[in-house]
């Protein structure tokens, strides 16, 4: 048996780079772009709006807009429990195969002040009051308290959101609409059922996986998406475990990273690009999926600059220069401002201040100010 080839550290990254339509922008429409992506996080409302424009040719924010009240994209608790915007046509399958981890999410955070709670019982309650009508989950949690008076109205919300297909309805979550996001029910927002959960298909409830071609097409979409990986990127990026047996019974390609570790990829995966290739510079939004599709994401950040871009729960808006995180940044008011954490050339500068251009363009700022590196 032949030794796997070894991948390093900047081939990977150019690869990924281009996988994620940032080593040039893309001509693919928006709704393409979501689906070719796996979705983008959107913790933030304007944060999948930032991401395509950084990544394709020509977008506005009314492209991104349209899709959602077209319904043709969601806005929903998906990869790891988070919320995500999605192709509806991903959603439908993506929704049952990640409620392992939701389940998995609302034990840890409410499973011991809704002890006495049937489950059951209060995904039906939760349905009931969803159906025909859109709530917050404030809203939810408050109608469901009277049926059980003695537990907390924000675990109740909770666990009826973890426990049922919903998706967040706009206007809410499109451009600069932030606040409490009313629920629908996806099978009625979307016109047909989700597909179901099937056991042999779908996962255990501690969030293992068994056989079946939805994980599989996960981790196919997640390598068409990022570029080679290895069994615990994958599992970080999606949040579901023991994915080890799903790979090792798909047709891929097996490479090596730098520290020895096996990656996986595609058989039919378009040419790598030359390690040599130039990346432009690119503004992306806080919690982009590049930032956190990884466990080892030493191929676009180091490990210095990787404990101050995710803090906590947050990840910050984050400035690529040669295809690696150089720094962050945020509007104050009307300014854009760059912080760097190592110093810039002249030539980066002068790449971030052109690609600012279509940054301000978006969000209506005026002025770039660079902060000294920091």
């Amino acid at each position: 048996m032949s030794t796997p080839r070894t991948l390093t550290t900047t081939a990977l990254n150019r690869i990924t780079l281009d996988r994620q339509l940032l080593l040039r922008r893309s001509e693919l429409s928006p709704l393409a772009a979501v689906e070719h992506l796996a979705g983008l996080q959107a913790q933030s409302a304007n944060a999948p709006y930032l991401g395509l424009a950084a990544r394709l040719a020509r977008f506005t924010v009314a492209d991104l807009t349209a899709l959602l009240y077209g319904r043709q994209a969601v806005r929903a608790s998906v990869l790891r429990g988070t919320l995500h915007l999605v192709a509806a046509a991903d959603y439908r399958w993506l929704r049952p195969l990640m409620q392992p981890v939701l389940a998995r999410g609302r034990q840890a955070s409410f499973g011991r002040v809704t002890a006495g709670v049937d489950l059951e019982e209060l995904a039906a309650a939760g349905r009931e009051l969803l159906a025909g009508r859109v709530l917050t989950r404030p809203q939810l949690g408050r109608l469901l308290a009277e049926r059980w008076p003695g537990v907390p109205a924000d675990a109740l919300g909770w666990s009826a959101q973890s426990m049922l297909q919903l998706v967040h309805v706009p206007p809410q979550g499109t451009w600069g609409r932030g606040g409490a996001t009313p629920f629908a029910l996806a099978d009625e927002w979307l016109g047909g059922p989700v597909e179901p959960a099937c056991p042999e298909d779908g996962a255990g409830a501690s969030g293992s996986v068994a056989a079946g071609p939805p994980v599989e097409r996960l981790v196919h979409r997640y390598l068409a998406a990022f570029g080679p990986a290895a069994v615990m990127d994958v599992q970080a990026w999606s949040g579901l475990t023991r994915l080890r047996e799903v790979v090792a019974r798909m047709d891929l390609r097996v490479y090596r990273d730098e520290n020895g570790r096996e990656v996986f990829d595609l058989p039919d995966a378009p040419p790598p690009p030359d390690p040599d290739t130039p990346a432009p510079a690119r503004f992306l939004p806080e919690f982009d999926n590049l930032m956190v599709a990884y466990a080892d994401r030493t191929r676009i950040m180091t490990d210095e600059h990787r404990r101050r871009v995710c803090v906590g729960s947050m990840v910050a808006p984050t400035v690529l220069v040669d295809g690696t995180v150089h720094g962050t940044w945020k509007l104050t008011a009307d300014r854009l401002v760059v912080q760097p954490f190592v110093p810039l050339t002249a030539r980066a500068e002068t790449e971030l201040s052109q690609e600012a251009d279509r940054l301000l363009t978006l969000t209506g700022a005026r002025d770039l100010e660079f902060l000294p590196p920091a």
